[in-house]
């Protein structure tokens, strides 16, 4: 046996004992480290902390694409590793994923530091994934997946504006701006389409993927959904007063002065952001199209009712999920 993904796939661990049983062992073991890197409550206390020391730019690939590496190492790890104690599992994860949701949009409510608010939105937001990837059927796990890719577009925009204030003004505190939308109104009215796709409303690439795990996830586990969906209220809440605060309001003279609009180097980079958050949101056919066939094998890989105990029907479940994960894994390396 060696270390490539292939042969790690084709691995049957056993799943006698239980919660203390060595495929158990091993979901707890990926689940920590992956949990780390979403980051998931309560291991989320390092992300404030790196996206308010990082550049513009390294929270951009933080919240874009590193944060993402924890979702996809359960996926391609934690999950198909240990089907067999998933369902009973993943319950609990889901409570704990509800919980990161309501916690990180709380704590987004109290914070002063423009960017402090949206890393702790992104606890909230990742909080999602985790709780549609748990729910353990294609719907969930479509809008986990689609979710990571909207929350990558609506975070990034979001640092990369942080950014462009942060130059002008040196300052990251909600307090020193007011009224800022008749200084800089293109700024301006970008930073609301991005704040309408961070609390997923209707039309914008945030609401499908919402959708899509709420939808999932009330079919397994209503009560987690339920306190789930208090998420989205609480969304709206920090970001649409982040919006009046800075954008709306009397003009901060001693501010007006050190602010100028986006400038063309400035529109380039954000235009894609803008069509990608409008496109996802009007038409996300062709991405949930590109999803279908994936999701649908990793359906097949993760949802398997417990194994009989007689060791005949036990032997013929473990060589099923093996010949699964030998096609769904040869299937995407072709």
């Amino acid at each position: 046996m060696s270390s490539s993904l292939m042969d790690i796939m084709k691995l049957n661990i056993s799943a006698d004992g239980g919660m203390m049983s060595p495929q158990a062992l091993v979901f707890f073991a990926f689940f920590l480290a992956f949990a780390i890197k979403v980051p998931l409550f309560p291991f989320h206390t390092w992300l404030p902390d790196a996206h308010v020391q990082a550049p513009t730019g390294g929270s951009v690939i933080l919240a874009g694409v590193l944060l993402k590496l924890g979702g996809y190492g359960l996926i391609r790890f934690a999950m198909p590793l240990a089907p067999t104690i998933l369902p009973t599992i993943s319950p609990y994860i889901m409570c704990i994923s509800a919980i990161a949701i309501v916690y990180g949009a709380c704590l987004a409510i109290a914070q002063t530091d423009i960017k402090k608010l949206v890393a702790y939105s992104s606890v909230s937001h990742m909080g999602y994934v985790i709780l549609g990837l748990f729910a353990l059927n294609e719907i969930g796990v479509t809008g986990a997946i689609y979710q990571m890719l909207n929350h990558g577009i609506s975070t990034g925009a979001l640092f990369l504006l942080v950014g462009i204030l942060y130059e002008r003004t040196h300052t990251r505190d909600i307090s020193a701006y007011s009224g800022i939308a008749k200084t800089i109104p293109i700024f301006s009215i970008v930073m609301i389409i991005v704040t309408f796709s961070s609390i997923a409303l209707p039309g914008t690439n945030g609401f499908i993927g919402e959708f899509l795990i709420l939808q999932g996830s009330f079919l397994t586990n209503a009560i987690a959904t339920i306190v789930a969906a208090t998420g989205v209220i609480l969304g709206a809440v920090y970001m649409l007063w982040l919006c009046q605060r800075i954008l709306f309001g009397e003009e901060h003279v001693e501010r007006k002065k050190d602010l100028t609009d986006i400038n063309w180097r400035e529109a380039l980079y954000l235009a894609p952001f803008v069509i990608l958050i409008i496109y996802m949101g009007v038409y996300p056919k062709p991405f949930l199209n590109k999803l279908e066939p994936a999701v649908k094998n990793f359906i097949a890989v993760v949802n398997v009712v417990p194994p009989a105990s007689e060791s005949g029907a036990e032997e013929q479940e473990e060589v099923k999920k093996s010949q699964i994960r030998e096609s769904l894994y040869v299937s995407r390396t072709n």
